[in-house]
């Protein structure tokens, strides 16, 4: 069984949890594992980490009901997160979904983002988008896997190489 989603698997891991209580320590280790993991598997430069860094703490400092966090942790660490971000009264964004490599490949990204989905159709939002970047085909699969269809695409010059963002949008 995957210690990570409790699929069948041959992961020898201790169990993953997903809560969405922040604690000390949460908020600068997902900054980090965002500027870290990109890097590596993506080339990004250091100016990605306060692309995520300030509106990752303005969420947190102002977040209200119809906002969750959620923090994937396995073995006391943090290895991934979802959160939605309210746009506006009828309009979510979901954002910062990561996943370390080792937490990756057993169904955690789709809890995830269900896990979001169902948040915001609880909440009242009527459609949720997201941002993401061409090269993150895997994401991009779940995305339209779960009824996000892309609406929006611009390449440019953005920290530290060119690509391609992407906006997905979703009916609820």
């Amino acid at each position: 069984m995957c210690a990570v989603c409790g699929f069948n698997s041959d992961h020898e891991k201790s169990p993953a949890i997903i809560r969405h209580d922040l604690r000390p320590g949460d908020i600068g280790y997902l900054i980090y594992l965002h500027g870290i993991l990109y890097a590596q598997e993506h080339g990004f430069d250091c100016t990605f980490e306060p692309y995520v860094a300030g509106p990752m703490a303005e969420f947190v400092k102002s977040r209200t009901a119809r906002e969750r966090l959620w923090v994937v942790e396995q073995g006391g660490q943090v290895v991934g997160s979802v959160a939605i971000v309210k746009f506006s009264e009828k309009q979510a964004q979901l954002r910062w979904l990561l996943l370390h490599p080792d937490a990756r490949g057993c169904g955690m990204g789709r809890i995830l983002v269900e896990k979001a989905i169902r948040f915001c159709r609880d909440n009242g939002y009527s459609a949720v988008f997201l941002w993401t970047v061409s090269a993150l085909t895997a994401a991009a699969r779940l995305y339209e896997s779960v009824g996000f269809r892309a609406t929006k695409e611009k390449t440019h010059a953005l920290w530290g190489t060119t690509l391609t963002e992407q906006r997905y949008d979703l009916e609820l």
